[in-house]
């Protein structure tokens, strides 16, 4: 982190005269959010349970930028967690969203912080520390649990030229959700890290309704992926419209990945190169929108050669003296379900979503949607026993207070139901339930 506070030494040292101040600070914004959350999940034919519920504290300051050519800034965060029931037997060492303790009970409570230098020129920015939560095709931060998972590096974004948008940078390490520790980053089966994960792309909106998107992500020692990406809106009425979503990812092998400790374990699934990376995956996505209703029909297919790719966390346990869980990667696929992945060699999965906006029927701030997956032809791990399946169906239920004392307010419940049909992955159903509120001071 050392560049990142010189950077910040140079803000506070050289860009603070009294006008840049006040842009600095009377731009600022303070906010502590809270999130109270529980969980459990039910696996049906083995495997333990789990159910845990606790409450989450994260205090954000986002600085403004000093005046000049080049204004200078720095975004603040700290987190702290308090675990509120679930002992032992119903708290995982591993895959949980608290830290666990010797004995396998989960942390009373655990707390961090973290640092972002920022400049600004022109349309340009950057940004350098360990609170970037970037949402990229390629590398997707995920909030799906009690604390936002948060990555060391950096980042620079640049809108100089009218509707394109062109992202790059270097990922360093990141933070789990259940962790106070930065770690370097890995794959699905993998016990070394790399702490090198390059990326640049950018998003052109041709017109109104016409996005195109590429870009390139190489984990050092394990992965090079190419995304290329189209998003279509087709307005009919009104109130109707037809949006295409075309997704295209190609992964292969970098370095030293297949070597012992660099190996990627394909989802459990079939590699025509055993612990190397090798994959093609497609996704088109149809959504016709009504009013307030809409309904999506898409499918992915992943080639059979190897599963798709993801970058996760190392695997940290007793790695900081105690264990600290690291799972809770998302990816840039609706595969990305409540419970499953459907990611594995072969896997060719038909999916659907229907959604609901009650605001048209008088209970604004409310929604809700299902959707159902099922994956299909996947090949088995030794490439000669029969196509396996599996499905999911979730519900998700949103509300957010609009108006009074409680504005802003939001509820969330998620539930999931997973069926491993032949691939002998137990059937499991998983319930979530988010309170959060942010309270602005600034």
């Amino acid at each position: 982190m050392s560049a990142a506070w010189a950077l910040t030494s140079l803000t506070v040292g050289l860009g603070l005269t009294t006008t840049a101040r006040a842009d600095f600070i009377d731009d600022s914004k303070l906010s502590l959010g809270t999130r109270n959350f529980f969980f459990n999940s039910d696996n049906h034919s083995g495997g333990a349970d789990q159910k845990e519920w606790a409450q989450s504290f994260k205090l954000d300051y986002i600085s403004g930028f000093t005046e000049g050519t080049v204004g200078f800034g720095l975004d603040l965060q700290g987190m702290v967690g308090v675990h509120l029931d679930g002992g032992k037997g119903y708290h995982p060492a591993v895959n949980s969203f608290t830290p666990s303790k010797g004995d396998g009970s989960a942390e009373s409570t655990w707390a961090s912080a973290g640092a972002t230098a920022k400049a600004r020129f022109s349309k340009s920015e950057i940004r350098y520390g360990n609170t970037l939560t970037p949402n990229l095709p390629i590398l997707v931060a995920n909030d799906g649990r009690l604390q936002p998972q948060t990555f060391d590096g950096g980042m620079i974004t640049s809108k100089e030229i009218d509707n394109l948008t062109l992202t790059g940078g270097q990922i360093e390490g990141v933070k789990g959700r259940a962790s106070t520790n930065s770690t370097g980053l890995s794959v699905t089966g993998a016990t070394r890290d790399s702490n090198k994960f390059l990326f640049s792309g950018g998003e052109w909106k041709v017109n109104k309704d016409l996005t195109l998107q590429y870009y390139y992500a190489n984990l050092e020692n394990f992965y090079s992926q190419n995304f290329l990406g189209l998003v279509h809106v087709l307005p009919i009425t009104n109130d109707s419209s037809f949006k295409t979503d075309l997704r295209y990812f190609k992964s292969t092998s970098d370095g030293r990945n297949g070597e012992t400790g660099y190996a990627f374990n394909n989802n459990g699934g079939y590699a025509k190169n055993p612990g190397k990376v090798d994959n093609t995956t497609w996704s088109t996505m149809f959504t016709y929108t009504l009013g307030n209703q809409s309904l999506m029909l898409g499918r992915t297919e992943v080639s059979n050669d190897g599963g798709f790719v993801w970058n996760s966390e190392a695997n940290v346990v007793n790695k900081y003296g105690k264990n600290e869980s690291q799972g809770g990667i998302s990816f840039y696929l609706f595969n990305d379900a409540t419970v499953g992945s459907f990611a594995r060699a072969g896997e060719n999965t038909n999916f659907g979503q229907y959604s609901y906006n009650f605001s048209g029927v008088g209970f604004p701030g409310l929604k809700a949607s299902i959707s159902y997956l099922r994956g299909e032809d996947i090949k088995a791990a030794d490439g000669r026993g029969s196509d396996q399946h599996e499905s999911e169906i979730d519900t998700r239920i949103d509300y957010l207070v609009q108006t009074g004392p409680l504005k802003g307010f939001g509820t969330t419940l998620r539930h999931g139901t997973y069926q491993g049909g032949s691939t002998g992955i137990a059937d499991q159903d998983q319930t979530r339930l988010f309170f959060n509120y942010t309270y602005n001071f600034l």
